[in-house]
């Protein structure tokens, strides 16, 4: 009887004292499930093709009297004004790098073509340039979706390069202005609207472009009345583009 009565209480002993033990325990919250983070689009690398109409405007033109050319004295310089606006189309390809912040960079080079540029001579300009810029931008959204779920947005930029140009004059004193190209440099203006649909980007946007004097160049050098410069330069272009990001 003396041995049970022991064991009961030791049993109760035991109990007693594991109670107070796990009362000393600090109390730990459910494990809470940390979803992962989505840190939308990063930085990426993409394609760009663009088409565009444009408008050509031009300061002035200085040229040398030639013989029968309706000036005079023969041989100097004559500056006028072009009376005609010229008009046309471009397209180009680049590829550039976007950052997620909104800043993106790229490289383009685009083909243009214009004709219809005149002076008081009746000389008419055709025009065909290649014209190869660094551009950079800043782009921004409308709303607040990430640019990988789509939405429409809008940018500006600027760019500088060069440009190959090949002048064309055509009028009732043709054989004084020989054909032919010379190097410029070449500035850029950008801003437009922009829908982003995740690996594509459909971009509608006006760009102005400036180049300082075209010039038909040393094929004229020789010639009686020299080569003729067209200064001040600026072609005017409503551009579509499609972007393709590569991730």
């Amino acid at each position: 009887m003396r041995k049970l009565i022991a064991a009961i209480m030791v049993a109760g002993a035991t109990l007693v004292a594991g109670a107070a033990v796990a009362a000393d325990f600090p109390e730990y919250p459910p494990i809470i499930e940390i979803p992962d983070v989505d840190y939308g689009v990063q930085g990426s690398f993409y394609l760009r093709g663009s088409a565009a109409g444009n408008l050509l405007w031009a300061r002035n033109q200085n040229f040398f009297c030639p013989p029968a050319g309706g000036c005079a004295p023969v041989g100097t310089v004559v500056t006028e004004s072009a009376t005609a606006n010229g008009y046309g189309y471009s397209f180009g390809g680049g590829f550039g790098y976007e950052t997620g912040t909104g800043v993106r960079a790229d490289v383009t080079v685009d083909h243009t073509y214009n004709s219809g540029l005149a002076n008081s001579r009746g000389q008419q300009l055709n025009l065909r340039s290649t014209v190869a810029l660094a551009n950079v931008y800043y782009d921004f959204g409308f709303s607040d979706y990430g640019s990988a779920q789509g939405g429409f947005g809008a940018y500006v930029g600027a760019g500088l390069g060069g440009a190959y140009n090949w002048l064309e004059s055509r009028g009732p004193f043709t054989g004084y202005d020989p054909d032919g190209g010379s190097f410029t440099a070449a500035g850029a203006l950008m801003t437009g609207v922009t829908y982003d649909m995740g690996a594509m980007v459909a971009d509608l946007g006006y760009r102005m472009i400036y180049m300082p004097q075209f010039s038909n160049g040393s094929n004229a050098l020789g010639v009686t009345q020299g080569p003729y410069f067209i200064n001040d330069n600026f072609i005017h272009e409503v551009r579509g583009t499609l972007r393709y990001r590569f991730n």
